[in-house]
């Protein structure tokens, strides 16, 4: 018999405060979390107090964490962006991972500022090379999400770059409704991939507005299938997108928590099938 699958979410998308998060995560029977914000505040930027709040109420309720959602190289830190500022944030998360017993930080891997194909590509491996070098130092798995970036919306780049780099603190994160959101074949781009992904979000979309996973255009449950095939056993993290999208707006909508719920129901039925 299977092992029962590791179901998780990254609970800003129900509500802004830890209680909530918790909230949802109750409602829904899981003990999984993958942390991007908690009020409003990215988990880097909490200071050294509140994260530990957050660490041991998090210790309390018997709540792990899946992953560590970065800022590094993603949709507002263009190849243009002081690398400083990624050092930086990536030198207060690989602590944040030791002290919540986490393996996974994700990053994307920076929109272009007006370089060259090649110039951008070559900055993109340089500093990716960098933070790899930095993360398998610390034990940590640097994972990156098909989406903003170089390698974002191609297996070509994505195989480019973990060969460039060639650390096996570089793994894949795959979304399976990016390729919706963004214009592209996301159930192609896996199957060039799967070999390579280590931890999963699931979220489902019809053109520009997500739907619940399972029933929008994404081939969430051929994602599922073909991730399984291919031995994948990490985790399922609920990314909905149905109530926030974070580089819009940060702010939720009123039915943020059930909808969040509703969407979690979806994907568990998907992923236990």
């Amino acid at each position: 018999m299977s092992a029962e699958p590791v179901l998780a979410g990254i609970t800003d998308e129900a509500a802004p405060d830890l209680a909530g998060q918790l909230a949802v995560l109750a409602e829904l029977g899981w003990s999984h979390v993958e942390l991007r914000t908690v009020d409003g505040r990215a988990v880097a930027d909490l200071d050294d107090d509140g994260f530990a709040v957050v660490a041991k109420t998090l210790e309390a309720h018997g709540v792990r964490v899946v992953c560590l959602d970065s800022r590094i190289g993603g949709w507002a830190r263009p190849i243009s962006t002081p690398f400083e500022d990624d050092l930086a944030e990536l030198d207060v998360l690989l602590r944040r991972c030791a002290e919540l017993g986490t393996r996974y930080v994700r990053i994307m891997s920076y929109p272009n500022a007006g370089l060259s194909e090649r110039r951008w590509r070559d900055r993109v491996i340089t500093r990716v090379s960098m933070l790899a070098d930095i993360a398998e130092a610390a034990g940590v798995v640097l994972l990156h999400e098909n989406c903003s970036g170089w390698a974002g919306m191609s297996a070509e780049r994505a195989l480019d770059l973990l060969d460039a780099v060639g650390n096996p603190a570089l793994k894949l994160l795959f979304d399976t409704g990016n390729g919706v959101a963004h214009g592209y074949d996301g159930y192609a781009l896996l199957r060039e991939v799967v070999a390579h992904v280590e931890h999963v979000h699931v979220k489902d979309a019809n053109g520009g507005r997500f739907v619940l996973p399972g029933s929008g255009a994404a081939r969430v449950a051929d994602c599922v299938a073909l991730l399984r095939a291919n031995g994948y056993r990490g985790a399922w993290s609920l990314e909905p997108h149905v109530s926030l999208r974070p580089h819009e707006s940060g702010v939720l909508a009123a039915d943020a928590a059930p909808a969040f719920v509703a969407a979690g129901r979806a994907m568990a039925g998907l992923v236990r099938c």
